[in-house]
């Protein structure tokens, strides 16, 4: 497998990394930042890897991009697939600086960056078109923080109801109808403020009221149940980066 050296040795996958994973996944931050601090060598080789250059970690954004993915990684990591951490995060890495990369390309064949240059009252020159892509580059290292932190919280919210992110694509309803037709079940709770107090106050469905509410089968609110509660907590909760990834329920 190609760049998976920490200089000429393979880093270990151990129970201890494992268990320092599921810690972090599971909110625990001084588990997330151990894992980032253990990986950021390996970071910065495959970044050099990627670039084919030496990567400087105080100049060069390659190693903030490459940091950045080993967060990512820690929280799509599903242990279960047995593919060994090291190898899953150089597979993100990779993808994220080609990412980069392509948006890097993408901006410097838009227009020149002198074609954006003014000078203002004090005979300075501005180029407002690098302001904004600093902005908007700033912006967007934000909305995965923010994203990330979701993902912590929401990791937590589910844990209070016995459920996991494992868990959920295990749990999702396999046909599509029967998607759509959980998805209102949770909506329903999430409208009533009496339903939705009962949800996290008992960590269960108030079944019997929800059968003159909604067009579903008490059977089948059952057994689609941990789904339902999972749906409940992310409308329910500040989790607006992951609520518009669910906007609409028939996509998946």
């Amino acid at each position: 497998m190609r760049g998976l050296l920490f200089g000429r040795r393979r880093q270990p996958e151990t129970g201890e990394l494992d268990a320092l994973i599921r810690r972090a996944q599971a909110g625990d931050r001084a588990a997330r930042n151990a894992v980032v601090e253990q990986f950021a060598p390996f970071a910065l080789r495959v970044a050099s890897q990627v670039a084919r250059r030496y990567i400087d970690r105080d100049r060069d954004d390659e190693y903030s991009v490459a940091l950045l993915a080993v967060n990512e990684a820690i929280d799509r990591f599903d242990a279960q697939r047995e593919v060994p951490f090291a190898g899953f995060a150089e597979t993100v890495i990779r993808r994220r600086l080609v990412d980069y990369y392509r948006v890097q390309k993408a901006q410097a064949k838009a227009t020149p960056w002198t074609d954006f240059e003014v000078v203002d009252d004090e005979d300075n020159v501005v180029n407002y078109a690098e302001v904004k892509t600093a902005l908007d580059a700033h912006d967007l290292a934000q909305e995965q923080a923010e994203r990330r932190q979701e993902i912590a919280e929401y990791a937590r919210a589910l844990a209070e109801f016995g459920l996991s992110f494992r868990e959920l694509a295990d749990l999702s309803p396999k046909h599509a109808d029967a998607r759509v037709n959980a998805f209102a079940v949770a909506q329903a709770v999430v409208a009533d403020p009496e339903l939705l107090r009962y949800v996290q106050e008992r960590k269960s469905l108030p079944l019997k009221q929800l059968e003159n509410r909604v067009k579903v089968s008490r059977k089948t609110m059952e057994r689609q149940r941990k789904y339902i509660l999972a749906v409940v907590v992310l409308l329910s909760g500040e989790f607006h980066h992951l609520q518009s990834y669910i906007a609409t329920p028939k996509g998946g």
